[in-house]
């Protein structure tokens, strides 16, 4: 775009406040829109991620001179995220909130994760013209787990949310039994999801507001870049990136490298899962435990597995990590769930799978098969450049504003400022 514009974004979390790929992607597309010559602001809840984890271990991600960032706090820590779950309005932040917008005129204000903001949030003040967006990272709007993980075992099939809640040991929120939700969301002006998935799921739970795809996207390397990875290991390894969590699925693959011959299975990331799978581990010099490990360090990882496993249980909204994958011309072995599925389907980058069997057969034609690893990570590498690169979003991204500015009488030229990403 070639006019400046000044941009909010709203996201509960963001790094080195942050668990997962919600956080990632509101920092890349601050720091991309920063490097398109734009104005961004950034408001999420330090003290929401603080309740939840304690200080954050990791250090934070650079960002764009162009980007500010706003991070929340009430005293006590406790007051605001409890309020705002309780209530569904970001009370005890107001004065926050106001301050950091104080005379500032937002073009676009993005909303992301907003769950410990409350729905209340979406009735933030803008000036005529305002385009408001919200992204769906996730099933918070029709799900009080955020991931429709039922009893905290399996895969939603149908609504027992109260009998759900009460065996998460959560506290009720009294406002989803009244329209508080439909009310807030009538003053978005564009809901987006990152998947098909997404889009169809909430339709299917009732939600009444339709949703455009706007997949997400990562930074593609070039050759060169790639040409430069060094081998972080010697032995030949597939591997798996993610929270350590139940839905995310990293106890199928060690139930699976039991028996697997051949490979060592690189696992990078943290979380509750981690002492139980130290136990299970063990002394398996097979099995490479990391913790988090920064973008620049991961490229590495990326690079030289065999394939990346991603066996999330749960109706993945997206698959960042699946992306990230392809961008580094890395196959994918993914479980045949939620966004996951579209993004193998839509590349042809890599494999599917349903049970277990299907999974290890999976790993088996990949570890013997060097000209078909090398087919798919170069078909998911294309597919990733057309995609899911920045210039991909981004041009679909001001596509969307232009299209709301343009219904308020309003015109926002499309095309980036030479030489930008866009």
């Amino acid at each position: 775009m070639n006019s400046q514009l000044r941009f909010l974004l709203l996201n509960t979390f963001y790094p080195p406040y942050s668990f997962g790929g919600d956080a990632i992607y509101v920092w890349r597309l601050a720091n991309a829109l920063a490097s398109d010559g734009h104005l961004v602001d950034v408001l999420h809840c330090a003290d929401s991620y603080e309740l939840l984890a304690g200080p954050p271990s990791a250090s934070s991600l650079p960002s764009h001179r162009n980007v500010s960032v706003y991070p929340l706090r009430s005293y006590p820590r406790a007051l605001a995220p409890i309020a705002a779950h309780q209530t569904g309005f970001p009370l005890g932040r107001g004065k926050q909130i106001t301050d950091a917008m104080r005379y500032k005129h937002y073009d676009v204000i993005h909303f992301n994760n907003i769950s410990m903001f409350g729905p209340g949030i979406l009735r933030t003040n803008s000036a005529p013209g305002t385009v408001k967006l919200y992204t769906v990272l996730e099933y918070w709007l029709v799900c009080a787990q955020h991931t429709l993980w039922k009893f905290d075992h399996r895969t939603c099939d149908r609504a027992q949310c109260l009998q759900c809640v009460v065996r998460a040991h959560r506290p009720l929120q009294l406002w989803r039994y009244t329209n508080l939700i439909d009310r807030m969301a009538a003053m978005v002006d564009r809901f987006l999801a990152p998947s098909e998935a997404v889009a169809r799921i909430h339709a299917q739970r009732g939600f009444g507001y339709p949703m455009e795809s706007l997949p997400l996207f990562t930074e593609v390397p070039n050759g060169d870049a790639l040409a430069g990875l060094v081998r972080p290991i010697d032995q030949p390894y597939f591997l798996f990136v993610g929270r350590l969590e139940a839905i995310k699925g990293p106890q199928t693959l060690l139930a699976a490298w039991r028996s697997r011959p051949g490979a060592d299975l690189v696992i990078v990331g943290d979380g509750t899962l981690m002492s139980q799978i130290k136990g299970w581990v063990g002394t398996d010099p097979r099995i490479h435990l990391m913790g988090h490990l920064a973008q620049p360090e991961l490229s590495r990882f990326y690079h030289h597995a065999i394939a990346c496993i991603v066996p999330s249980l749960f109706e993945e909204p997206f698959g960042l990590t699946a992306i990230e994958a392809l961008a580094h011309r890395t196959p994918v072995i993914a479980h045949r769930v939620g966004g996951l599925q579209e993004i193998v389907e839509e590349s042809a980058g890599g494999i599917l799978y349903d049970t277990n069997d299907e999974l290890n057969e999976a790993m088996n034609k990949l570890l013997a098969d060097r000209a078909l690893r090398d087919e798919l990570g170069e078909r998911g590498y294309r597919a990733c450049i057309e995609r899911w690169s920045r210039p991909a979003h981004l041009r679909r991204y001001y596509r969307i504003i232009e299209e709301v500015a343009s219904t308020r009488g309003r015109s926002i030229d499309q095309q980036s400022p030479p030489g930008r990403g866009g």
